[in-house]
């Protein structure tokens, strides 16, 4: 986007530091594991697992790339421009305090609540006598069978330590001889992280594995006893134009990433000390720095097997999603015709709050089990692992239909189960391709075609969320129903291009990425400027779970700068610096975590009084706008783009409790200024889509 002549300069700091501010994510996410007065006992819980599982992705991910670039020598400054050495310990240091305060809050507020309505995690010198002897049973014979001692000595090396495990490090000596030794003891990963007991009382593993390690050891002398965790670097890399078979390829790279990946991360329980701690940290190579001392439990991602408990009173409210109303019969609320209701009007999902199975789902079921439907194309990104969409795209094949399933089986952390995916979807008859080398194919995309007295007639699904039932009822996302000639046009063109060899591929109501995406997004904004200058109405408004790409926020500036409004509703990461005085003072950016996981990307401007309004999958990332496939699909109806701009209005009014950011910090504004309490979106959402009616409507041109 070209400035204006009047446009002030660019700052050069004008980006916060993408690393940075995802740890002001995982914070915000801390914070609701510490509002006693917002959040239910069990969900506070549950918050501090999601903190630490946040937390394992960011350093296998992100800190594992920024391990390599410097180790590679590279010396170039991020965006923000902090070089990569200094900025590995800005992030390390920064993580220390998050980590702490994690285990405050653990220790000293959730953990004493919970204990206080009935739910207890105790140690082993905690147990009564009667679950002493149960637990001792419970070893003898479900877990002494399945543990593999690994000492070090001259004929025993190291072993290798397999990333995010659980392990004992135990430091023994031969009372004989002596002699001490390392031993590790890896905990089982298919047993609970913490251990029912009775009355909703539970142990750490742990705790009744290292109380019985004369089993394991029998006449040596237990000198030192604690638990150690280990972080690897678990991105792929695959070279795909050097690879005659990406799925091959994708297997040997999951292989390797099994067997030889370099640690970015220790966490060791703060009583591990002295030599014991010494050896750990040279066998694994790991710097001081990189040592984490926590005390115990560890990985508190296992507090998952705790929050499971029945407590009603102690978790959210119970919420059952509706059939959307355009898609469900008058009467009886059943779910109606899909293609029927399709063919009326388009209609506009909003996943938790609209129902996955008796829309999404039951779109592509139908479609299976139809005979006049003669193909189904098909994007997956990541599914359950008993998908029903699956079962009913190997159930079209079976029957005959063409089937095409997009399957990208570079879909980090899911590459296993997606080449599973691949393999069973193209034994029963589906054809299977994988996207296009150098892409990964993100758009989530569904096409029916099927044989009406008319002709053939198209339908498609355009969404913002993953085509997985399960994450469905737990993710926030959006997504568009219909049957619209010129928008099917576009999703075939864009199949046959990911299946085919198609080139200079045009669409009408798609923008689709790596080409068009940015350059689209830009020339909207630049529109919004000219509209402003004209006295027009102009305004921007986006949802995104992140914010990085720096031609994007440039233009979000230069927008401010000429005086359009622009708001930003981001999840996670943001590296736009709002109320920078001169550069960002009209741009307002807010951010919401709740029980639902916010993930639709929504687009909307003001467009001289006509807004113009989307939604898609791509955010405002790198690897978003230049390596993927995306799409982002225009709104026509009145009713939806109303929709989402109240959407928006609800976001950003003064009475929503939500996140601020000011500059480069993140502020939480739960009350007003009386000291009322604000309600959350997702409450007011919950509350508005009971309310919702079927606004019957006769399609024109479909």
């Amino acid at each position: 986007m070209s400035a204006a002549p009047d446009a002030l300069p660019l700052p050069a700091d004008r980006y916060y530091d993408r690393e940075l501010s995802w740890l002001a994510f995982n914070d915000r996410v801390l914070d609701l594991a510490k509002d006693a007065e917002r959040i239910p006992l069990l969900e506070r819980a549950r918050f501090l697992a999601i903190f630490s599982s946040n937390l394992d992705e960011y350093f296998m991910v992100r800190i594992a790339g920024l391990k390599r670039r410097i180790a590679a020598g590279v010396a170039v400054p991020s965006a923000s421009g902090i070089p990569p050495r200094e900025l590995h310990r800005q992030v390390l240091a920064r993580t220390r305090e998050l980590v702490a305060d994690q285990a405050r809050v653990f220790a000293q507020d959730v953990r004493p609540a919970l204990a206080a309505e009935g739910i207890e995690i105790l140690g082993w010198d905690q147990l009564t006598d009667d679950e002493h002897a149960r637990m001792t049973t419970l070893f003898d014979e479900r877990i002494f069978p399945i543990l593999t001692p690994l000492a070090v000595d001259p004929s025993h090396p190291f072993p290798y330590i397999s990333g995010l495990a659980v392990n004992l490090a135990v430091w023994l000596e031969n009372p004989r001889t002596g002699r001490r030794s390392f031993a590790r003891v890896k905990l089982p990963t298919m047993l609970d992280r913490f251990l029912p007991l009775r009355d909703q009382r539970f142990v750490p593993l742990e705790d009744v594995i290292s109380h019985h390690l004369d089993r394991l050891f029998p006449g040596m002398e237990l000198l030192q006893c604690a638990t150690f965790r280990v972080t690897r670097n678990e991105d792929l890399e695959v070279e795909e134009d050097d690879a005659e078979n990406l799925l091959h390829a994708l297997e040997q790279e999951l292989l390797r990433r099994k067997i030889g990946r370099p640690p970015v991360r220790l966490e060791v329980e703060d009583t591990l000390e002295g030599a014991l701690l010494d050896q750990l940290a040279a066998e694994l190579d790991v710097a001081e720095d990189e040592i984490f001392r926590v005390p115990s439990p560890l990985d508190l991602s296992g507090l998952n097997s705790v929050v499971t408990v029945k407590r009603e009173k102690l978790a959210f409210p119970a919420f059952l999603p509706r059939t959307h109303p355009e898609l469900a019969e008058a009467e009886t609320s059943q779910p109606a015709d899909m293609f029927e209701a399709l063919r009326r009007q388009d209609v506009l999902l909003h996943h938790p709050y609209d129902s996955f199975a008796t829309s999404v789902q039951r779109f592509i079921e139908q479609a299976a089990a139809d005979p006049h439907v003669l193909a189904i194309k098909q994007t997956l990104y990541r599914t359950s692992g008993d998908s029903p969409i699956v079962d009913a795209l190997i159930e079209a094949a079976e029957a005959g239909k063409q089937v095409l399933v997009i399957v990208e089986i570079k879909a980090r952390f899911d590459e296993q189960a997606n080449i599973g995916w691949a393999r069973k979807l193209e034994h029963a008859g589906c054809h299977v391709v994988y996207g296009i080398v150098g892409l990964k194919t993100h758009c989530k995309l569904c096409l029916v075609v099927r044989e009406e007295p008319d002709g053939l007639r198209r339908y498609v699904h355009i969404g913002t969320g993953n085509y997985n039932p399960k994450t469905a009822r737990g993710y926030e996302d959006m997504g568009l129903l219909t049957c619209d000639p010129v928008v099917t046009d576009d999703v075939a063109r864009l199949f046959n291009r990911l299946s085919g060899l198609s080139e200079n591929v045009t669409y009408q109501r798609l923008m689709v990425a790596p080409e068009g995406v940015r350059d689209g997004l830009l020339r909207r904004i630049e529109r919004e400027i000219e509209h402003h200058r004209h006295g027009r109405p102009a305004g921007i408004r986006l949802k995104v779970n992140a914010i990085v790409d720096e031609a994007i926020i440039d233009g979000l500036y230069r927008a401010s700068q000429a005086g359009v409004a622009v708001d930003v509703w981001v999840r996670g990461i943001c590296s736009l610096r709002p109320g920078v005085p001169g550069l960002s003072d009209n741009i307002r950016v807010r951010s919401n975590l709740g029980r639902f996981l916010e993930h639709s990307r929504l687009f909307w401007f003001a467009n001289g009084g006509d807004p113009i309004v989307a939604l898609g999958s791509p955010d405002m990332m790198h690897r978003n706008l230049d390596r993927r496939v995306e799409v982002i699909v225009s709104l026509t109806r009145k009713q939806h783009r109303d929709e989402i701009g109240t959407l928006f209005d609800i976001a950003f009014d003064e009475n929503t409790a939500m996140w601020w950011l000011d500059d480069k910090t993140w502020q939480q504004r739960v009350r007003g200024e009386n000291g009322e309490p604000k309600t959350d979106v997702q409450t007011r959402l919950i509350e508005l889509v009971g309310k919702r009616r079927c606004v019957k409507t006769t399609r024109r041109g479909c």
